[in-house]
This record gives C-alpha cells, structure tokens and sequence, in this order.
C-alpha cells in the first residue's frame, strides 16, 4: 500500500470557486479527477471508496464539487451538462497547466450523471486523456459527442441496473476508441451489494494500469 496525503484544493473554473480533495500517494503514476452524479458530492462514500483504492494502487485522485453549494441547491443546476462540462473542462486544464510534469497523465472517473460531462470533456480534450471510466453511468447524456472521445474508455454496470445497462450498450456501440463494457454479476445501479464496489474498484485500476501502459509504450514509440 503506498501512503497519501489527502489536502483540501480551491481551483478557479469557468468564473467561480471549485472545492475538491486531492488525494496524492507518494509515487503517483497518474491522475483521476472525478465527477459525481446529481445529487452526491465529493463525500459521496462509493467515490471516496474507490479514491481510496486508486491511491492504494499508485493513482493521484481529485474529487471536485462542480456546483458551488449556493447553485446546488437549485435542482435544475445538476442536470446542466453544459455548465457542468464547462467546469470540469476547467479544472482539467488547471492541472495541466499548473501540475504540468507533476502529473504527466490524467484520467477522468465519472459516476452515474457526472458520465456525461466526463465523457464530454474527454471529447473535447483528445489525448491528453489518457483514460475514462464509468461507473453506473449515463453516457445517453452526453450521446452526441462520443464518436469523438479518444481516450479507451471503460463503462462498468451493475447486473440489475436493467435501464443503465441498455443504455450503456448502446453507447459502447457509439464510442470510437478503445473502449470495454463490463457488467458487474448481481450487482445494482449503486453497486451496494458486498463486494462489489471492491470489484469496481479492481477492475478500475487494472483499466487504468492498462492504459497507461499504452499511453507511455504510444510516447516512447512516437519519440523515437
């Protein structure tokens, strides 16, 4: 287990103040900046869970509240995929800029709503994403700009999440990238039967691992 140190980060985005936890293990090999679905936050248990565990396994994580809490509790505010998308485009280029060759890959983690703007942005961004995963997500949302998202991109769906599942399968058949559907067996939309978030959690890693794998045998070929 590699330790972490946990720090509370302001980043400016799109005009407002961004509130998030970065998580940085002592050798990170990465970064997963994640974003939650309506209605949760950045304390939300299962992100937190899998932040965790991705900072067990060497990964940097970053989970930011896109809303201020004043504009959270206007409803319509967390189905804004346009809002939403513009903030996290934000603090995705924060990190880029200002963590440049701190952190020389960066990976997005979208949950359930936050699948759309996560996907939108990795549309929007091309390789400097190295990779995406969903979990639980609603990729629907976000449906007219997948054919443009490069990044290998893993979408991860309970069992028993009927709705989420057929959506997610017809968005895989969108993508146009590398891209895995994996259904988590007995498992439903918040993956809260046990053991499941820990199956996620592993899955996870072992995508990220793989991409980044790619991603660096993809620069050094490139280089040479």
């Amino acid at each position: 287990m590699k330790n972490a140190t946990t720090t509370s980060l302001v980043v400016r985005s799109a005009g407002v103040n961004l509130v998030g936890d970065l998580n940085v293990p002592a050798h990170s090999k990465g970064l997963i900046i994640f974003s939650h679905g309506s209605g949760s936050s950045r304390f939300s248990p299962r992100n937190r869970f899998v932040s965790e565990q991705l900072a067990r396994n060497g990964y940097a994580t970053f989970l930011v509240d896109l809303l201020t809490e004043l504009e959270d509790t206007d409803e319509r505010n967390r189905f804004d995929i346009s809002l939403l998308t513009e903030r996290l485009l934000g603090v995705v280029h924060y990190f880029l800029d200002e963590y440049a060759g701190i952190f020389d890959r960066v990976g997005l983690f979208g949950a359930s709503t936050g699948a759309a703007s996560a996907l939108r942005v990795a549309s929007v961004l091309g390789e400097d994403i190295f990779s995406v995963v969903i979990m639980g997500g609603r990729p629907d949302l976000a449906f007219d700009a997948l054919d443009a998202v490069v990044a290998p991109t893993l979408l991860l769906v309970g069992e028993y999440d009927s709705l989420v599942l057929a959506i997610n399968r017809r968005a895989l058949m969108r993508l146009r990238g590398e891209k895995k559907l994996l259904v988590i067996p007995e498992a439903t939309h918040l993956f809260e039967e046990q053991g499941k978030l820990e199956q996620v959690a592993k899955i996870s890693v072992e995508w990220l691992d793989h991409c980044l794998e790619s991603k660096n045998i993809q620069d050094a070929f490139s280089k040479s």
